[in-house]
Formats: structure tokens, sequence, C-alpha cells
């Protein structure tokens, strides 16, 4: 049980986010899970009947968006946290700020904070941490996505790369591009393609002079990005995307980012559906049927 007099003077300026909270499930757990990959892998594990709130990320299976929602989780509410009362958060490691954590855990909460890293091996690791935090096997459904996964590692092999960039936002300005070590950069190298932005890590701008000197191929960014910005023709338009053979080409595919991008038990599938869009007609074998997916 979190000391919530104590937790209300540390976070007397955070707002409260959450309305009362909601009776307890039949298991009479609480879960509340931060991180779309996250509460997929709970729901995947057979306990998303425990879940009692979600994070705005947390958009798969239907089920988690009936939830209530804490908000971004990078702009976490400790007092929203605490009106729900719940047995353990579990957390992406990408969830924040600190300092939200850190009144969290001076409460009294119980945190389990999971690696949300990006691949097939962190895909493994990811499901087997979150079982372990709940208590359960996750070494089946972890085996059996790492099986999908390599089962791709040839024919992705065996593709001509393409050179590509994956654009978060193109609605303002300069479009913020992906970069090295992160997840569009992975998703890019895993479905077989080349992301042509290597002169920096994480996300930044990107100029028309740099966009033509790297001369990607195909233009990979989120459909509700691409909506965004007034559709595929206006992305294509920015000056930055018009000079590159991939505006020239009119080559934009838009992906759903929470499943392309999560790295949770749909990765497998995430990754054959990414590299048939970037090599049409290519020879990717069927994968089998999963009920999380």
């Amino acid at each position: 049980m979190m000391r919530r007099r104590h937790l209300l003077g540390l976070a007397a300026a955070l707002p409260a986010a959450l309305p009362p909270a909601i009776p307890a499930t039949a298991a009479g757990r609480r879960l509340v899970t931060v991180g779309g990959a996250v509460t997929e892998t709970v729901f995947a594990l057979g306990a998303g009947d425990a879940v009692v709130a979600v994070d705005s990320t947390s958009l798969f299976p239907a089920a988690a968006r009936r939830l209530p929602q804490i908000g971004y989780l990078r702009a976490l509410a400790p007092e929203g946290l605490v009106s729900l009362d719940p047995d353990l958060l579990l957390l992406s490691d990408q969830a924040g700020p600190p300092q939200a954590l850190a009144v969290l855990r001076a409460a009294g909460a119980k945190l389990a904070v999971v690696p949300d890293g990006a691949g097939g091996a962190a895909v493994a690791t990811k499901i087997r941490a979150i079982g372990q935090a709940l208590g359960l096997d996750g070494a089946g459904l972890a085996e059996a996505v790492a099986a999908d996964w390599a089962a791709l590692d040839a024919p992705v092999a065996a593709l001509r790369p393409l050179r590509a960039i994956f654009v978060l936002s193109a609605a303002r300005g300069a479009p913020l591009v992906a970069g090295r070590d992160t997840h569009a950069d992975a998703l890019l190298a895993a479905a077989g393609a080349v992301n042509c932005v290597r002169d920096f890590t994480g996300y930044r701008p990107l100029s028309a002079e740099s966009a033509a000197l790297l001369a990607p191929d195909v233009v990979v960014m989120m459909d509700h990005a691409v909506a965004e910005a007034g559709g595929a023709a206006a992305v294509l338009r920015v000056s930055a995307l018009a000079v590159t053979p991939a505006g020239a080409a009119g080559r934009l595919l838009a992906v759903d980012g929470a499943y392309m991008l999560g790295f949770g038990p749909r990765a497998a599938h995430a990754r054959r559906d990414l590299a048939a869009l970037l090599h049409p007609g290519a020879a990717l074998p069927a994968l089998p049927a999963r009920a999380w997916v």
C-alpha cells in the first residue's frame, strides 16, 4: 500500500490524472502497465484481467484501450497513479520523468522497470522480465516470438537492402528523422533496409542538403504523422524529401507506429509486414497465427 499522505505532500504540484480507484479484479491483483510493449506482453501472458490502467501508448489489444489512461509514459503524474492503489506498477524503462518515479518510490510504491530494447533478442529478454515481475513463466511466449523472428533471418538477409529514412514528424519545418540507436533504426535493419542516417543517435531535424546526400529510396513514417502533415503528397513536397529518390518516386510507406516500433510479442509479424512493404513480391515465409497477434 502506498503511503498516500506522504505522496500528496511530495506531489502537491502535480494534478490528479485519474478518477477514484476502481474495484479489484477477480484475481485480487491490480496492475498498472506503462509502455505499449509492456501492456501487450502482460495481456499475451494471460494477465490482462489484472490491469486496471495503462498509459497512452498502450493501444493493443483492444481491451487495453477501454481501460483508464494515466497519460503519456514520459509524463507520468504520481497522484493519478496513487488514486488507483495498484499492487504493482510495471514500467518501460522509457517511463518518466525521473522525479515522478522518485516520488512513487519514496511513497512506497512497488515498481518493476523493464528494459525496452529493440530487436529479436531484446524482445525475448523483455518478455521474460515481465513474466518474472508478474510471477509468471514467460519462457513459452519468449521462445515462440524468438522462433518467429529467427524464421525471417535468412529470407531478409537475402533481400537487396533499400536505402531508407524513418521520419518521425514532417508537420513543421525540417523533417525529424531517426538516427542510430533508435527503435526505428532497428526496425529498418530488421526488415531489409539500411537507415541512411548514421551521423547521430536519436532523432534530429534533417536539412535538404543532408537529405540530398543521403539519397534514400524510401521514406517510412507513422500513419498518424502522415495524416498530421497533410497526407503523403504533402510530406513528399517537403523540401528535404522532395530532393531525394524517394520523393521523386513518390515512395512513402505509412505504417502503424505502435505495431511496428513496439518490439513486443507482435515484433516478428511486424518485421515481416514491413519487409513485405519494402520489398513487394519478396519470398517471405508465412508466420504462424498467434493468439497474441
